[in-house]
């Protein structure tokens, strides 16, 4: 029978993925709110690493010992994992460059790294040679959906649920109406993706919770977004984006004190940008200068600092929420979208735009923004903005009213701009 002891696995698997910190013993417990390596007692991390050490020249080893990393980064929120994740991949590949199931791994992960075109090129050279698998659709849905090629989003994620109806591509098909704004059909299909996930996957239950719940917030649904959140607390406790989730619906209807208590929780067990910056605001809010101003400095050093693979939009978002370094925030913006043309993008290029006076390229960019009809109320907002300095008042009371009613805390700090502006256009008709 052919045995290795534990203490040579994660030895092992630290040489094999570049880890540079001490895995915890497994007879150490974790600190509150502490995020570590995967620990020694993990069974699934040995199996792949004895494999490993029994058939070295295998692709199998190392395609198991990498879903186990990208299964532990979704749990815990410790994204280094996908890092080790990818070198798993890498030495798989070397073991079997035409490995259909590594492939797919490392087009997955093209995408958790915003590597958006390489992914749908990856996902491409995939389908020509597996025309049937639903795996590649999702690829194929996720990569033109980051880059803003809609159409093509929507039919893979079509093709997809055809080939495979299940609790993947029903939340890929509610994301699409989502952008679509179609908004029952986005809740139907979150709340089907949440049924039928793996009943054993803890971790992809609650993702879909979150995702409903997002859904909520986003129509002004506090009250039903907040509920969900707690549900999926309760089938995954501590879950960071839940946790994250209901933060956002406390502050939404009025309590903040709830809200920071959660959000700090969220950012102690996983720090997130998008986090920081509410905390951000609703200290600004407050009157608590420096506690906003940490949180602000939090999001640029994310942001710019941590890594090739940030996203960069949101430091560009709150330098222009904040009339902030707008000539940086404007060029980050830009360059993003001359990378990928998707609604978001063009919706932070626009605002960048317009905090810098350049109110008809905002314009330009801001259509680009509503083309889909999203009906989501930043958006909106801005286009509103926008409108009001191109001297079309009423299409901006139009777009400030419409966003206010879809969602009239969208944002902490600027509802309140919105509303005050709607309110001095309206005085003025």
């Amino acid at each position: 029978m052919f045995s290795i002891t534990i203490k040579f696995l994660v030895v092992f698997a630290l040489a094999l993925t570049g880890a540079c910190s001490t895995v915890r013993s497994y007879t150490e417990p974790a600190k509150s709110g502490e995020t570590f390596a995967i620990s020694e007692a993990d069974p699934e991390l040995r199996s792949a690493l004895e494999y490993i050490v029994k058939v070295p020249d295998s692709a199998l080893g190392y395609q198991q010992l990498a879903v186990i990393y990208i299964k532990r980064a979704r749990q815990t929120g410790d994204f280094s994992l996908n890092s080790k994740a990818e070198t798993a991949i890498k030495k798989g590949l070397e073991a079997a460059p035409d490995d259909v199931s590594i492939q797919k791994l490392q087009a997955s992960l093209h995408l958790t790294f915003h590597r958006f075109d390489e992914a749908l090129a990856l996902g491409t050279q995939l389908l020509r040679d597996n025309p049937n698998d639903a795996f590649v659709y999702g690829i194929l849905t996720d990569a033109n959906a980051e880059l803003g090629n809609y159409d093509a989003a929507a039919i893979a994620v079509q093709k997809m649920v055809d080939l495979k109806p299940n609790s993947s591509s029903y939340a890929r098909v509610a994301h699409i109406r989502s952008l679509n704004g179609e908004h029952a059909g986005a809740v139907e299909m979150f709340k089907l993706a949440a049924r039928t996930a793996d009943p054993q996957d803890k971790e992809a239950q609650s993702w879909c919770l979150v995702r409903l719940g997002d859904e909520f917030m986003k129509h002004g649904k506090y009250a039903a977004a907040e509920k969900v959140y707690d549900e999926a607390l309760d089938n995954f406790p501590g879950f960071y984006l839940a946790l994250a989730g209901t933060g956002k619906a406390k502050a939404a209807q009025g309590d903040l004190d709830g809200a920071v208590d959660i959000l700090t929780s969220s950012q102690k067990r996983v720090p997130n940008a998008e986090v920081a910056k509410l905390l951000g605001d609703i200290h600004a809010k407050r009157g608590e200068l420096d506690a906003a101003q940490n949180n602000y400095d939090l999001v640029e050093v994310m942001e710019t600092k941590l890594g090739a693979n940030a996203d960069k939009r949101l430091v560009a978002l709150t330098w222009a929420d904040r009339n902030t370094r707008l000539e940086d925030a404007r060029e980050i913006a830009e360059r993003r979208l001359a990378q990928s043309d998707d609604i978001y993008t063009a919706d932070i290029a626009a605002w960048c735009l317009y905090k810098t006076g350049r109110f008809a390229e905002a314009k330009v960019a801001i259509e680009k923004a509503m083309r889909l009809r999203s009906m989501d109320a930043r958006i909106l907002y801005h286009a509103g903005m926008i409108e009001k300095e191109l001297g079309n008042r009423a299409e901006a009371i139009r777009l400030l009213g419409q966003a206010l009613k879809i969602n009239p805390e969208f944002d902490v700090l600027q509802s309140p701009i919105a509303r005050e502006t709607l309110t001095k256009l309206m005085r003025k008709v």
